[in-house]
């Protein structure tokens, strides 16, 4: 019966036509169409704020400080406008080149990528899903191993994960581009810091500081976000009714009825008596902090905000300049911004960059009033700074950065300076959605969603 044999040859025939023509996707072209101004612009300051930090990211790997944790890093940066909007995908090709593929945005010199590349295959792994490829390619750079990419033109390329201080260097999406966050595993920066351009200097500055906030920062942002859960409940209501003027009592009121309930389940075995011990010390401290810091510290910046005028910036600390626009876990952060501004000035040098690159950084972003960022220093910083300055005989150039004003408005002799650790104590503030819900919903916020990804930014 020859009929059989034809019609089996036809049906493979036409399933091979079938999966061949599943296989291919079109991609996204710039067809000159209209898109959105704004986005455009912003993916055109995320563009370049990825060229200026992955290198400077790649130059912070030859610090091999023994005293940081450590995390892995890439030497290159991805995106991709995967499950974007039609509109939005052509403003992705005509801002960066970039499609729904895994496409390269920034790349340190001599690694074989070019930004636009186009990356299909990752050790094997090829899916049209640019979100699984994305996991799989933060899987293989926490694994700190060389793994071969291959790009759309054919071109195999072997990675090298790079090992750096921990505290991951990224960039608000190109959407919500005012967003900033910290965390001891990651910050997020709001895009106007690429506003002006920004040296290799001033990027490695950037990428130092983020990781002294992690390495200086990191014990104190741990010890809060774990004792909050104690109270979070209760002084999440209490606070949102009674406001923030009242929010040291009711941090009192939640932590004292937190370290009753902890004593009732302790008092239930005896052999739990040291459990029963270590919870109401850990309850009185928490609530003799909260009492003595929490309107203090953050209460006082939040009035302070709604009051200044915008002339006085350099009186303004940065959670006076922000507000409440970041999570409580920035509040903790922000007691260390002048250790992270030490951190980073001890050690830029090392890799033969400039210790002023952080008051150049500052002062460039003061010209063109983009204060709303970690980056501009308010007195109490730029005193600090002076310190520095004067100690590393950097004085003269110091006043010159900050055009010619005389250092006797910043110095302070570095007894009287203020510790970082004696500024403030531990924020008890609540991240409930109604009351400080960064961009992205939820109260893990979008460092969360990012620290599972290798991108700077990217999709949404």
């Amino acid at each position: 019966m020859p009929f059989l044999p034809r019609l089996t040859a036809l049906v493979i025939l036409l399933s091979v036509l079938l999966l061949g023509g599943c296989s291919t996707m079109k991609y996204t072209v710039d067809d000159g169409r209209k898109v959105n101004e704004t986005l455009l612009s912003n993916l055109r300051l995320l563009g370049h704020g990825e060229r200026s930090l992955r290198p400077a990211i790649v130059r912070s790997a030859a610090l091999k400080d023994p005293d940081c944790s450590h995390q892995w890093e890439l030497p290159f940066s991805v995106a991709t406008s995967y499950e974007w909007p039609e509109d939005d995908r052509v403003a992705w090709v005509r801002a960066l080149q970039v499609d729904e593929r895994l496409t390269v945005v920034a790349a340190a010199p001599d690694i074989g990528l070019q930004p636009g590349d186009k990356i299909v295959d990752i050790k094997g792994f090829k899916k049209n899903d640019a979100n699984k490829m994305l996991a799989e390619l933060a899987e293989l750079r926490d694994d700190g191993e060389p793994f071969p990419v291959k790009t759309a033109a054919g071109k195999t390329i072997t990675v090298k994960p790079l090992q750096v201080c921990r505290g991951y260097a990224r960039l608000a999406p190109p959407v919500t581009p005012d967003y900033q966050d910290f965390h001891w595993l990651m910050s997020i920066h709001p895009l106007e810091i690429f506003g002006p351009q920004i040296t290799p200097d001033e990027a490695l500055w950037m990428v130092l500081w983020t990781q002294g906030l992690s390495e200086e920062g990191g014990a104190r942002m741990k010890t809060y976000h774990y004792t909050k859960e104690v109270v979070s409940t209760l002084f999440e209501i209490a606070s949102l009714a009674t406001g923030l003027n009242a929010a040291a009592q009711a941090a009192k009121v939640a932590v004292n009825q937190a370290a009753q309930a902890a004593a009732a389940a302790a008092a239930k075995s005896a052999s739990e008596a040291v459990a029963k011990q270590a919870l109401q010390e850990a309850a009185r401290k928490i609530a003799e902090q909260a009492a003595q810091d929490y309107a203090q510290k953050v209460g006082e910046e939040v009035v302070k905000s709604m009051g200044r005028q915008a002339g006085n910036v350099l009186r303004d600390t940065f959670m006076a300049r922000v507000g409440m626009s970041v999570s409580s876990l920035s509040w903790v952060a922000t007691t260390v911004f002048d250790n992270a501004d030490r951190w980073a000035y001890d050690r830029i040098g090392k890799l033969g960059g400039d210790p002023l690159a952080g008051a150049t950084l500052h002062q460039k972003l003061l010209d063109k009033t983009l204060v709303r960022n970690a980056f501009v220093l308010d007195e109490e910083r730029l005193q600090n700074v002076a310190g520095l300055a004067r100690q590393t005989q950097r004085e003269d150039m110091l006043a010159a950065v900050l055009k010619g004003a005389s250092l006797e408005v910043f110095a302070l002799k570095l007894s009287e300076l203020p510790s970082a650790s004696e500024d403030a104590g531990l924020a008890m503030q609540s991240e409930s959605d109604e009351f400080l819900a960064p961009p992205g919903g939820g109260t893990g916020g979008l460092i969360d969603a990012m620290l599972r990804m290798p991108l700077e930014s990217g999709a949404d």
